[in-house]
């Protein structure tokens, strides 16, 4: 895509960090990924060799301290692409929770075929609530309609774009107390750390369902699995989790993983995990990278005095 736009890129395997900012030097702006937290000392290294923006292949920007890269003069920007992959994963893991999937599947590999001992539900007799209604929760409800559900929705103060249509919009306790579904869609940031923490969980209708595609830090994790033991909730389906990182995306069949939450909910019938994988399809990686280019793109041209 680079040659299309003009723009001769340097690519690096390298994670960005205070030891490789060096590779940046010569370029005022750097397009890096969400898999990596950028740190203050890699931000006071990338501000030493010239960068001056960082655009981010993602829409969350939480990996990035933005507050110090403002202090050491660099700008941060993020990108859009496809809410439809993400929210179509979500109506999926949505589907494979209320039907218990999981455990369906795993005793069908192990030739074991009988019923389920717990049925599933149907979407046109839940009611799903959506937290966000931004443009992937927007997304999420316009698949949901066809379902014939009842929607509510939660509309957090990051939410530009949302635009509920015939969704009911609610408080969020209202939300909690009247969803047999939530659906987390809300950015992640110091307002909306654990907004599933121990108390709101417990607000919720037992047996209730938890999807979450957005971000892990939205929910307290050892909260979540004690409401699975103890039987309050009827499944979740994660494809984000608390400390994720340096675990998603590697390959650790053969090394020891250090989150005692993670390995718990994977033993657990009714826990759905995906590794971060909703955004991954081949539209939505082409957005990312091209609006990266164009964002720098457009940085350069509003500081060619510079």
């Amino acid at each position: 895509m680079a040659p299309r736009r003009g723009v001769t890129p340097t690519i690096t395997e390298s994670a960005v960090s205070e030891d490789t900012a060096r590779l940046a030097s010569g370029n005022r702006c750097i397009s890096v990924g969400h898999k990596t937290r950028i740190t203050p000392a890699t931000l006071r290294a990338l501000s030493r060799v010239g960068v001056s923006y960082i655009s981010t292949r993602s829409i969350g920007y939480d990996h990035i301290d933005v507050d110090y890269a403002d202090r050491v003069g660099i700008s941060v920007g993020n990108v859009r692409y496809s809410p439809d992959s993400v929210a179509d994963y979500t109506v999926m893991m949505l589907l494979m929770a209320v039907r218990h999937a999981k455990s369906t599947v795993r005793r069908a590999d192990s030739h074991d075929y009988r019923l389920h001992d717990v049925r599933g539900k149907e979407l046109r007799d839940l009611t799903v609530g959506v937290v966000g209604t931004g443009r992937i929760g927007t997304a999420v409800m316009e698949r949901l309609h066809a379902f014939g559900c009842r929607i509510l929705a939660y509309r957090s103060r990051a939410d530009a774009f949302g635009r509920p249509g015939d969704e009911d919009e609610v408080s969020l306790d209202e939300l909690l107390r009247s969803s047999d579904v939530v659906t987390l869609h809300a950015p992640l940031n110091a307002g909306t750390h654990h907004l599933l923490d121990r108390e709101r969980i417990r607000r919720m209708r037992p047996g209730a369902f938890v999807v979450n595609t957005g971000r892990g830090g939205l929910i307290d994790t050892t909260a979540l699995v004690a409401a699975l033991e103890d039987g309050h909730l009827g499944g979740v389906a994660l494809d984000v989790v608390e400390g994720e990182e340096g675990v998603f995306y590697a390959d650790r069949r053969n090394a020891p993983i250090d989150s005692k939450a993670l390995l718990r909910l994977q033993e657990m019938p009714n826990a759905l995990i995906s590794p971060h994988t909703a955004y991954y399809t081949d539209r939505a990686l082409s957005d990312t990278v091209e609006n990266s280019i164009i964002n720098c793109l457009e940085f350069e041209s509003r500081n060619q005095h510079v």
